[in-house]
């Protein structure tokens, strides 16, 4: 990576750190964050210059993310929906598909996306739905179901979504479409009661007709896995930056476990630092030789997806690696963290107490962990015998 000057500033990061706590004690939205960080431009990071964006390339705003999760875990994960689509924009328009280029075009404007698919019990993902997409006579959709974990809920303007088409002519089709907050059709729930991520208030979204207007549906798409680029750009996007606010969490845990190391004291030592025991010395090694390998990858795939390079089948093995890495690695850092710093961290005000909760969400996201690792099979062993 070319060593860059960060758009998110020392000042900034800390302002939004010193929030962060408030927010997750009063399960609050991250308003004032937010207002920062669209005043400064950051939500149009990835869209180009022409959209009236930044430029950005998905290296450059990972590593970006990565910094802003080391401060507010919980506003980084919600301020990545919106990045993911305007990443997924920026991956189909520098393939040469302008599909998307509305995206671009509102996102440089300052409308505000957030990612709107996940559904409970749907272990498909985006190979299926539990949603109803109902066609109309002029080629818009209506959706109709429920969707869960939808972060930037007070914010969003647009909302990117999908369902499924059991009635038209060539049904089944997942369509993917794009609705506005004006256009009504929905509700917003207040169920965003969670022990970590508080922030990000990524409260359930009720379908109930909201509708996507013809030149705002997407894709139609058979059910299953699915070549098709807008899959890709999900994929690389949604995976990329999720491993990004994870590495950042770890990032941050390794800072506090040594900033403690050293504050603390022990007794029996005369009096030396924690630092100087070998067994606390041992800890922060483990958690630092495993945060190591992250930027990296980190850095690599992103930058593979700005050069349009082409990993064929492997695509989707690297990228689901990359998040299990990323999620499962910051896991053990601060776990590593919170035994190194002592009781102090098991207090509600803690920071590295906070980072314990928020970090746990990594399991949620997809791909999960039994997933991914299906995925990898499937690239290095082929497919199973008992299913050819």
């Amino acid at each position: 990576m070319i060593e860059q000057t960060p758009l998110l500033t020392v000042d900034l990061l800390e302002r939004i750190r010193s929030r962060a706590a408030g927010y997750d004690a009063e399960n609050a939205f991250f308003a004032e964050d937010f207002d920062e960080l669209r005043e400064l431009g950051y939500l149009k990071a990835l869209v180009p210059v022409e959209f009236g964006g930044l430029g950005y390339g998905l290296e450059r705003v990972a590593r970006e993310q990565v910094l802003l999760a080391g401060a507010a875990p919980a506003t980084a994960l919600a301020v990545n929906m919106h990045l993911v689509w305007t990443g997924v924009a920026k991956v189909l328009h520098d393939r040469g598909d302008d599909s998307l280029d509305f995206v671009l075009r509102e996102a440089g404007a300052g409308e505000v996306f957030a990612f709107g698919l996940s559904e409970a019990g749907n272990d498909l993902v985006l190979f299926g739905s539990t949603t109803e997409a109902h066609p109309e006579a002029d080629g818009s959709y209506r959706y109709y179901g429920t969707k869960i974990f939808t972060s930037l809920s007070p914010g969003w303007t647009r909302l990117g979504t999908m369902g499924l088409d059991t009635t038209s002519d060539d049904a089944p089709k997942i369509v993917y479409g794009f609705i506005d907050r004006d256009g009504g059709g929905f509700e917003i729930r207040d169920d965003w009661d969670t022990i970590g991520m508080r922030a990000s208030q990524s409260n359930t979204t009720v379908l109930d007709g909201a509708r996507s207007p013809a030149d705002r549906v997407v894709r139609r798409l058979d059910p299953g896995p699915n070549p098709d680029s807008l899959v890709f750009a999900i994929f690389a996007n949604f995976e990329i930056l999720l491993a990004a606010v994870y590495t950042g969490i770890g990032a941050r845990a390794l800072d506090l476990a040594v900033a403690s190391a050293h504050r603390r004291t022990s007794l029996k030592n005369d009096g030396r630092s924690y630092a100087s025991d070998p067994d606390i010395r041992w800890r922060v090694a483990d958690a630092a030789i495993a945060q190591d390998a992250l930027l990296p990858q980190l850095d690599a795939l992103a930058h593979d997806v700005d050069a349009l390079t082409d990993h064929g089948a492997l695509w989707f093995p690297k990228l689901v690696g990359l998040k299990v890495r990323a999620t499962e690695t910051a896991r053990q850092v601060v776990d590593q963290a919170i035994r190194v710093s002592g009781g102090s961290s098991y207090f509600a005000g803690s920071e590295l107490g906070r980072l314990y909760r928020d970090v746990l969400a990594g399991i949620f996201h997809p791909s999960d962990d039994e997933s991914a690792h299906s995925t990898v099979a499937a690239a290095w062993l082929g497919t199973p015998e008992q299913d050819r």
